[in-house]
């Protein structure tokens, strides 16, 4: 019995998982397709840059919305009919004629994007035990990475071709795991905590649900309040990311190749450095460990990476791709047999990948391990509406990054030419840190008081029911 629970337990939470990765995926696609699909609608690099600001504006009010829903009522439902709802915009982006048609579809992905990424946080949080709850939120941060470096990889592979095969890729495969969606079993809201573990017991469940009344009280824990302020400056720094894809193919560009060409291996090269990722699973596991030893372990751990990943993204920015040997030809495995080739020979490619690689590892341990706070300090009905606000908070600095990066990159080129405009825009961004360091400084405050806080409450609400 207790296999077959676990063996649930681990499918929902897979479906969970790539679920997460789909949803990046088709914000991710997007970025490294701009010059490609400018041409085709005639539009401009700028007027793509304000969809993809409006399409992260969208996604966060819509999860604020789903999230609330969601901690009121059952998640499964709301979930599935958000992944049918973007699926079907992405098919539908595809027969766009023009650059309004375009942007309307993009809006409705958006809408059910929003969806996945507060009510999916909420259903995870309950399916793994809170001592590993950073393991299993690394996962899901992995999965988000993943995702978006899939969208960038179908983009710059068979999107060369013809923009809107990833798009009917990402659309196809999203259908088919909201079809196996239908066979997970939703967890009971509340069964991971300890402090409810003597009420399930009993074969009670946990009955609270979020009300208006709830949402003063959940912006009068100062953890939440400075948790929130922090993405935002965190997104307002890193939200410039979005254009790294660009900045891939102009340095591919300046060495002589074709829009076409450059487009493939700018996006190839940047899937392989963007590989330290997958050490967010680490990071999760060290911010459990170290929790486990002081109150502040979290924070600290997520403080010490973005320290640190700051300045090695500058110096990545401003590495050139000098001497790099590629064939001129659409055909995929060609040239990534070639871009393969240049990371084990070309020395400026192989320091891009070891300070890139570096760089994304230190920067991984903030998303699992402040998902993990902000977890922590709120109750299980209000996670779907507090990551939903959080949404909002990222999707406006997000939103004001990629804006003001792509006006930074259009005045510094009539300044410097590319891509050194890009390397200079991006770097800018890392200043951007600063203030979301000093928001964690403030955090180590409260964090322990607010926790403390949920954990009592829970406690009583089990002892009462």
């Amino acid at each position: 019995m207790i296999t077959r629970q676990r063996t649930r337990q681990l499918f929902a939470f897979a479906v969970f998982i790539i679920l997460a990765s789909l949803d990046n995926a088709a914000a991710g696609v997007l970025p490294p397709l701009y010059a490609i699909i400018a041409r085709d609608l005639q539009a401009s690099d700028a007027a793509l840059g304000a969809v993809t600001a409006v399409y992260l504006l969208i996604v966060a009010a819509a999860a604020i919305v789903w999230g609330y829903r969601g901690d009121q009522t059952e998640r499964k439902p709301l979930l599935f009919w958000g992944t049918l709802v973007w699926v079907a915009a992405m098919y539908f982006t595809t027969l766009a004629q023009n650059f309004a048609q375009f942007l309307i579809f993009q809006m409705i992905t958006a809408v059910g994007v929003g969806g996945i990424s507060s009510l999916g946080f909420s259903v995870v949080s309950d399916l793994v035990p809170a001592r590993r709850r950073g393991l299993a939120l690394s996962l899901w941060s992995v999965s988000q990475g993943i995702g978006t470096s899939l969208g960038a990889l179908l983009a710059g592979t068979v999107g060369a071709f013809d923009w809107r095969y990833p798009f009917w890729i990402i659309a196809g495969v999203g259908l088919i795991f909201a079809l196996l969606f239908l066979l997970t079993r939703e967890p009971l809201r509340g069964q991971a905590e300890p402090e409810l573990a003597p009420l399930f017991a009993q074969g009670k469940r946990y009955d609270f649900r979020i009300t208006r009344a709830d949402l003063a009280l959940m912006w009068h824990h100062a953890s939440n309040r400075w948790l929130l302020l922090q993405s935002f400056f965190y997104a307002l720094a890193y939200g410039s990311t979005l254009w790294i894809p660009r900045w891939a193919i102009a340095r591919v560009q300046a060495e002589g190749y074709s829009l076409e060409t450059a487009t493939i291996v700018g996006n190839l090269i940047i899937a392989l450095l963007s590989l330290g990722g997958f050490t967010a699973v680490l990071s999760g596991h060290l911010g459990d460990w170290w929790q486990q030893r002081s109150e502040q372990g979290r924070v600290k751990l997520a403080m010490l990476g973005t320290l640190v990943a700051a300045p090695l993204y500058v110096w990545l920015y401003f590495i050139p791709f000098r001497g790099l040997n590629l064939p001129e030809t659409s055909n995929f495995v060609v040239l990534a047999t070639a871009v393969l080739r240049t990371f084990v020979t070309n020395p400026w490619v192989i320091l891009a990948f070891l300070v890139a690689f570096t760089a994304v590892t230190f920067q991984s341990a903030d998303p699992p391990n402040w998902a993990a706070m902000i977890t922590d300090v709120n109750l299980p009905e209000h996670r779907g509406t507090v990551i939903g606000l959080s949404r909002m908070f990222r999707a406006v600095g997000n939103a004001l990054s990629v804006w003001l990066a792509g006006w930074l990159f259009a005045w510094l080129n009539g300044r410097l030419p590319e891509p050194e405009n890009y390397a200079y825009g991006l770097a800018f961004f890392q200043i951007l840190v600063i203030p979301a360091l000093i928001c964690y400084l403030i955090l180590q405050k409260y964090i322990a008081k607010d926790k403390q806080a949920i954990a009592t409450l829970l406690t009583k609400r089990a002892q009462a029911s």
